[in-house]
């Protein structure tokens, strides 16, 4: 309603998440799915020929079925985007904010250096997401914290050039699925995907109040995608967003793993925010419970709608999930918080 900012302000604000129902229904697809792989902190997906990539801190990893991980190459700092191009090169954004094709480094931008995403069109147009302007992609936390609105969304033609920006003032872009001309992105804070006008940058929002914080996207067989939301949304973290005196004096005293803000990977430490009461009783993790972490992946359809997901509930392990990839009738996810890669069967139907 128009008058409800109006209203918030005599009856307070209800802090409400959307539920985790229908398309969102949960279930242990995640936790019960085989590891095709263990590395630590696996993210950026992309089938290559016979052979998976994916990115763990500082270096690019081949995998293949039955064989462990083999190192393609090293940076200097860690990896934050991959993405090949129709010709087969790889494409890298750094945690410094480099932006390397073929390992040759590309000009970027000033103010262009938190590489969240990169995407090739059909037609060998780059798009790249850039997160924030003032942190770089490891301070996610921050970003949300400081509820960052700086992210941008840039492109490159195919033929060459410079990056021109699309669009502006998107909170924390982190994945991007090109449509035609066009690109959907998500906006992690905003918990929606917004589709962009690859000419006027004209934005429309084609999927809202997600349960969660979406990362990044890639396609599907079928003509539509899959969405990766890294964090679960919960009352505890809604309510300190609204709260800017707790947040400032948290963001200055209180480590950044302690914050009460959304993670990879919980229950890892006594020092941790959530973990008593609702959360834990008599040493038993309730599946339902609110928590900073989760495992959570979604079919989309070719209108970006979810379809079905697959879960790693509250008292899974497979959490962090920040990329997947299709390849071959299987889908591949890669589980930061559980440092392992994960291969499910699509073929077979199995959800």
């Amino acid at each position: 309603m128009i008058l409800d900012p109006i209203l918030d302000i005599f009856r307070g604000k209800a802090v409400t998440i959307p539920p985790l129902d229908g398309a969102f229904r949960p279930n242990t697809q995640l936790d019960d799915a085989p590891a095709f792989a263990e590395l630590t902190e696996p993210d950026n997906l992309l089938a290559k020929g016979d052979s998976l990539l994916t990115s763990s801190g500082n270096g690019v990893y081949a995998i293949r079925a039955g064989d462990a991980p083999k190192v393609v190459e090293t940076f200097p700092s860690p990896v934050t985007a991959l993405a090949l191009s129709p010709s087969g090169e790889l494409t890298v954004g750094l945690e410094t904010g480099k932006l390397l094709i073929s390992g040759k480094d590309v000009a970027l931008p000033a103010g262009v250096r938190c590489i969240t995403a990169l995407a090739y069109a059909d037609d060998g147009t780059l798009w790249l997401a850039n997160g924030s302007a003032e942190h770089a992609p490891s301070q996610w936390a921050a970003d949300l914290m400081k509820k960052g609105a700086s992210g941008s969304l840039w492109k490159r033609d195919a033929a060459g050039g410079a990056f021109g920006k699309v669009a502006g003032d998107i909170a924390f872009p982190y994945g991007l699925h090109p449509v035609g001309s066009d690109v959907v992105v998500s906006e992690s804070w905003r918990h929606q995907l917004v589709r962009f006008d690859g000419t006027t940058g004209r934005r429309s929002t084609v999927l809202t109040h997600l349960p969660g914080y979406p990362a990044r996207l890639s396609p599907s067989g079928d003509g539509g995608a899959w969405l990766a939301l890294f964090a679960p949304r919960n009352r505890l973290i809604e309510f300190v967003l609204q709260e800017t005196h707790y947040r400032q004096d948290m963001l200055d005293q209180v480590p950044p793993a302690y914050w009460i803000a959304p993670s990879l990977a919980s229950s890892r430490s006594f020092l941790e925010p959530l973990q008593c009461g609702a959360i834990r009783t008599m040493g038993i993790h309730k599946p339902w419970s609110p928590s900073r972490s989760y495992g959570l992946v979604v079919k989309l359809d070719p209108d970006m709608q979810p379809q079905f997901s697959l879960h790693s509930r509250a008292n899974g392990s497979r959490h962090g999930i920040c990329s997947v990839a299709e390849s071959e009738g299987r889908l591949f996810v890669a589980s930061r918080g559980g440092d392992c890669v994960l291969a499910l069967d699509i073929a077979s139907g199995g959800f």
